[in-house]
């Protein structure tokens, strides 16, 4: 029985999206997506609030440390063969085994690299540290089991998302009770570090199940040197872009407790929890329509500009339903969710929110970008963002903390998403098309 979460529309829209396929099939990947990272946010919000509570900003500090080391080299380990398998497969869709595998194989060296590369990194930035060393450790042997996640280029292709919900959501569900158990138990720090593991293990175990399930045998899968010297090729653009975003996302936390202390990163990280937990929705939005961006870049030029138009003003209307109201009951926020001892995080929300808006914008210029394959420009654009990120870092963190941390991170979104269009001549287009939507964000 085919399963559609669409049944649940009222009928006047469900009428007019009558014999509009394509439409049909954007808005039901979009919204089992959106289902996805709902009960994911939420659930992980409300775990990730219980851990921060139970460890205090100190030990919070700790962890946020090892994580944004791991999260820093994670692009390592997929080298961004996503988008770029992505695009063969929707235009080859007959030769699945041969893109599939042949990233697969790609990505299990990639992982490795980037295991080595995270630990290099831990014993450079904390040499006598053991409790970060086993923390990145652990977290980042998770590389070598997200090679499964190549699964998911196959049902992205397809717009069948629903499938890649069925395989991980439950082994989401699982671990997050462990979580919880733990911390019930009065579990030691280490020991999340291993749950963490475990939820990348299960995500792979999930993943490889459906696809046995619902597309084949993993057996079928074949290596292809050409085909591999091609994604080389095509990725290391988008790995580098992938790389500095995840630089300048986790370079304030690496810098901050380098500079400061875990106990003002701990604050500080609470401030990115809240601000981030809501960035899927852009995400989702312009992950589930890339597809059909793809196809009307091709063959309707002018369409894709007008509906470039309408996402970059959707994402503008969503930052800002989400940051004004954050921004205002930031301090009321933060005392509620995570107790007093975290009460210098309030006016670090409150300014830190508003990178939604630039965050958003991001995704929506990465469809662009992706469509019209100009990912050298993104490269240049990002590296300049992330220099500036970093040199606005050291001279603000010493004299302003963890506040300076959030107004260098500010700065430099903005930097990259808005004013680089204009010092780039294929983005000045859409440099007014931003401008636009974020001083009148009409959405119909």
């Amino acid at each position: 029985m085919k399963i559609s979460w669409m049944r649940l529309l009222p009928v006047f829209i469900r009428t007019r999206l009558e014999g509009r396929k394509e439409l049909h099939e954007v808005i039901n990947n979009t919204g089992w997506m959106m289902g996805d990272q709902i009960i994911r946010q939420g659930v992980g919000l409300i775990i990730g609030i219980w851990l921060a509570r139970y460890l205090g900003p100190q030990l919070y500090g700790e962890f946020s440390f090892a994580f944004a080391v791991v999260t820093i080299c994670s692009p390592l380990a997929t080298l961004a063969l996503s988008v770029v398998a992505l695009r063969r497969m929707v235009k080859e869709p007959t030769q699945k085994d041969e893109i599939i595998g042949s990233a697969f194989l790609l990505m299990i060296i990639g992982g490795a690299f980037a295991f080595i590369v995270a630990m290099t990194s831990v014993f450079i930035a904390r040499p006598n540290d053991q409790l970060a060393h086993w923390l990145v450790g652990i977290l980042s042997a998770g590389y070598i089991f997200q090679t499964f996640s190549v699964i998911e280029i196959w049902f992205s292709s397809q717009v069948q998302w629903k499938y890649v919900v069925f395989g991980k959501t439950s082994a989401f569900l699982i671990i997050s009770l462990i979580k919880a158990y733990l911390i019930y138990l009065g579990a030691p720090l280490i020991a999340f570090a291993w749950v963490g593991l475990a939820e990348i293990v299960c995500d792979a175990i999930g993943l490889t199940v459906v696809y046995r399930l619902k597309v084949g045998s993993m057996l079928k899968w074949t290596f292809n040197w050409c085909t591999a010297r091609i994604f080389l090729r095509d990725c290391w653009p988008i790995l580098s872009v992938t790389i500095l975003n995840m630089v300048h996302l986790r370079i304030d936390q690496v810098m901050l407790g380098n500079m400061v202390g875990s106990g003002e990163l701990g604050k500080y990280s609470v401030a990115v929890r809240i601000t981030e937990s809501w960035f899927f929705i852009p995400l989702i939005i312009c992950s589930s329509s890339l597809p059909s961006f793809l196809k009307s870049e091709k063959n309707y030029p002018i369409v894709f500009n007008a509906h470039m138009q309408r996402l970059y003003n959707i994402m503008v209307f969503v930052a800002y339903s989400f940051a004004l109201p954050i921004a205002f009951f930031s301090k009321e926020i933060i005392h509620l969710l995570f107790s007093d001892s975290y009460l210098g995080a309030g006016p670090l929300l409150a300014v830190l929110i508003w990178t939604g808006v630039f965050g958003s914008l991001a995704a929506a210029r990465n469809t662009l970008i992706f469509s019209k394959n100009w990912n050298k420009i993104n490269l240049l654009s990002m590296s300049m963002g992330c220099l500036l990120n970093v040199i606005l870092n050291i001279l603000l963190i010493t004299k302003y903390g963890a506040m300076g941390a959030v107004i260098s991170t500010l700065i430099s979104y903005w930097f990259t998403v808005h004013v680089t269009c204009f010092i780039f001549k294929p983005l000045r287009e859409t440099g007014w098309m931003i401008t636009k939507a974020m001083l009148l964000p009409k959405v119909w």
